[in-house]
């Protein structure tokens, strides 16, 4: 795996470079003080393990990991201050480290994003093998509570996710179809002409909007979602395209 290193202390940074070099498959790519030189090195290279302190100047670590939208990127915290643990939940982290940090909760955290990278190959490898089985690319089947259910793509309004679940919106349903997905294979499965992502948590199907305001806030369903930064240029794009 590679990682980068995020701190403005430089002794932490040190102590986190000692430990990468101590931890066999795992390369450092680079080492910031600063947050905002190391996103601009994560949008040019994403990497696999984002080691990231929380308390910054400028740009802290909460608002940096809300900048990654990279689903191969995964973050570990590494902050002194504990009070953050719960925070580090909104932005999905893969674990928090409260300093000083021993060695031993460092390994614990790096065998965590081992894990996590290899079930979410062999779920890729599994999405890939099954793809040729598609024959009506109009609907698609989702395993919820270990049964399948077959989901015509039309109705489906939005797709949200939650940690490691996505939910479904469908038209007509009371209650959403929750499945262990990524958001990364929920792109992959959604027709690219009719579905977008929009934020972090949401993929809206593009023919069922209903209304889009100048706050860029978006009316579907029940639902009111807002287009974040990294989406609104495609987004604006694509109403552009259908403006009449």
């Amino acid at each position: 795996m590679t990682c980068i290193i995020v701190d403005d202390e430089p002794l932490a940074v040190k102590l986190l470079e000692s430990f990468v070099a101590r931890t066999p498959d795992l390369e450092l790519k680079a080492s910031f003080t600063d947050s905002i030189e190391a996103l601009t090195a994560l949008q040019k290279e994403p990497v696999d393990v984002l080691l990231l302190d929380i308390q910054m100047p400028d740009l802290d670590g909460m608002e940096l990991a809300q900048s990654i939208d990279n689903l191969r990127t995964r973050v570990i915290f590494t902050t002194a201050f504990k009070d953050y643990a719960f925070d580090s939940y909104e932005v999905n982290a893969l674990d928090f480290l409260l300093k000083p940090i021993r060695y031993a909760k460092f390994q614990s955290a790096i065998e965590k994003a081992r894990q996590y990278f290899a079930m979410k190959s062999a779920a890729e490898t599994v999405l890939s093998a099954e793809e040729p089985e598609k024959a009506d690319p109009s609907t698609f089947f989702l395993r919820v509570d270990g049964e399948l259910h077959q989901v015509p793509v039309s109705r489906i309004l939005y797709v949200e996710a939650m940690k490691d679940y996505l939910k479904f919106y469908i038209q007509g349903e009371r209650s959403p179809l929750v499945t262990h997905m990524t958001m990364q294979n929920a792109e992959k499965l959604l027709p690219a002409s009719g579905f977008m992502r929009i934020n972090r948590s949401f993929i809206i199907s593009l023919g069922n909007i209903r209304s889009v305001d100048r706050n860029d806030c978006v009316y579907i369903g029940d639902q009111i979602i807002r287009v974040t930064e990294a989406y609104r240029d495609a987004f604006k794009k694509y109403l552009e395209r259908h403006l009449r």
